[in-house]
């Protein structure tokens, strides 16, 4: 079990999970009934769980020739030999069942979904191989997280969340190509692509630095359409919002081109802390 956990680098899940929960109680605001919906809530977390394991999982199986030669990568799982390709394999299909199962339990549009979804998070794991955008793409798959749990709750599309899905993939997209500057020689060896190969470190991160202003633009404009649906909604989604805006100012402060050395604190630490504070002050807004 701990080897498996360690395949889908599952305390990442950190990145996502807050923005579900922003989505699913965003969707709260429109339901009627009375009672905190706890079956759609435990539904929306192993969704959250089975969808993102299944894309860790293949993303392993896909890069484990890669991540072999890469002298970062090589003690993961697959390339050591804790875990088989073969297990793999059979992991990542177990975990994409048992989404599209759970999903058949919350309602028909996110049963329907589902298999999109499903294209999105595991063809990100190939997208390295022909085109830089690659980093959207995983934005893309972590974006689904609000408006996915909106839709668990609520059954409709609606603007707000899909707001903070845009927030998400554009943060997301910033803070991978960060992440992806320690490994731009070992890329360009490969003939693999990334912004960091195509643009250089310093045009790298002045891309994500862009990403993360137009990121700041929706983080905003949700928080303004928040406060205006749902006058309940007061100064606390503002400091969370702040809040997280102002991690994500910080890690381009301890990031240089000529200084990779806290590429790690900035990816993990920072980008973690931010997800987190904002989906628990956004939910104490929620009650009070």
């Amino acid at each position: 079990m701990k080897k498996y956990f360690s395949l889908v680098t599952f305390a990442h899940t950190i990145f996502a999970l807050p923005f579900a929960m922003v989505g699913f109680f965003l969707g709260l605001q429109h339901r009627t009934d009375e009672g905190f919906p706890f079956r759609e809530l435990l539904l929306v977390l192993l969704c959250m769980v089975f969808a993102r394991s299944a894309a860790m999982a293949f993303n392993r199986y896909v890069d484990r020739r890669i991540d072999s030669r890469n002298p970062r990568t090589a003690g993961r799982e697959i390339p050591s030999g804790a875990i088989s390709p073969r297990s793999a394999l059979v992991f990542v299909l177990g975990a994409s069942g048992l989404f599209i199962l759970t999903t058949w339990f919350i309602n028909p549009i996110c049963f329907y979904l589902s298999p999109v979804a499903l294209l999105v998070v595991l063809g990100y794991s190939y997208t390295k191989r022909f085109t830089p955008l690659c980093h959207l793409v995983l934005g893309l798959g972590l974006s689904l997280a609000p408006i996915g749990a909106y839709l668990a709750v609520t059954g409709v599309f609606h603007l707000i969340p899909l707001l903070y899905s845009g927030a998400v993939l554009f943060w997301v997209s910033g803070f991978d190509i960060i992440y992806a500057l320690q490994d731009e020689e070992f890329d360009k060896s490969q003939r693999l692509f990334s912004i960091p190969v195509a643009m250089g470190r310093r045009g790298a991160l002045n891309l994500s630095i862009a990403l993360h202003f137009v990121c700041a633009a929706f983080m905003v404009s949700a928080a303004w359409m928040v406060s205006q649906a749902h006058p309940g909604f007061d100064w606390i989604s503002w400091l969370a919002t702040a809040l997280f805006l102002a991690m994500l100012t910080y890690q381009h402060t301890i990031v240089s081109p000529n200084n990779l050395s806290r590429v790690n604190r900035a990816f993990f630490t920072t980008n973690g802390f931010a997800s987190l504070i904002f989906g628990v002050l956004f939910i104490l807004d929620f009650y009070l």
